[in-house]
């Protein structure tokens, strides 16, 4: 089961990674068509008018699956931002204790937001709404990768509150073992 989470969670990365990649293409290849156009402006007088149509929509979308899908990976290899200096003072114990209520908390939270994430593509889906830009996209496309990213992180908090649960006895017996106990 370990294994398989840990692919889940680094396929959202990998597709974020994708993401990312695809809005540096995107974005330099408008600003190559802008150069191109400036350059012909200045040799003929009038611009090509080169462009790629709806880019700042599109890489906004993509936007947000990075920032969404990135989350789990990002939460399994410890690198969002913590408390440190907080959490740092307390004692194994204090520290477990923080970690089971802040697992248990973001469950819920990031629980709560996929499940109206969902709601909302459904929705978009149904009514068949269409984005605002020269390319209309499905808007349900692109709200499919915020919702998916939820729901994956509401699986990695899962994750983390029951190896949490798990891996130390504070719960069960009083005993402050360190992560990594069987």
């Amino acid at each position: 089961m370990r294994t398989f989470l840990d692919n889940i969670y680094r396929a959202g990365g990998v597709l974020a990674a994708v993401f990312m990649f695809a809005i540096f293409t995107i974005v330099l290849l408008q600003v190559g068509c802008n150069l191109i156009d400036f350059i012909a402006q200045g040799i003929t007088g009038e611009a090509i008018g080169l462009v790629i149509p709806s880019y700042a929509e599109i890489a906004g979308f993509m936007l947000a699956g990075t920032s969404f899908l990135a989350l789990p990976y990002a939460l399994r290899h410890a690198t969002h931002i913590r408390v440190n200096l907080f959490i740092q003072r307390m004692g194994p114990m204090g520290r477990q204790f923080s970690d089971i209520w802040s697992f248990l908390i973001g469950l819920i939270l990031t629980g709560w937001l996929a499940y109206y994430a969902w709601e909302l593509v459904v929705e978009s889906y149904e009514y068949g709404d269409l984005s605002t830009g020269l390319i209309a996209v499905p808007i349900w496309i692109p709200q499919t990768t915020l919702a998916l990213g939820t729901t994956l992180m509401a699986i990695s908090m899962l994750d983390g509150f029951i190896n949490c649960l798990l891996k130390k006895s504070f719960f069960i017996d009083g005993n402050a073992e360190e992560l990594g106990a069987e």
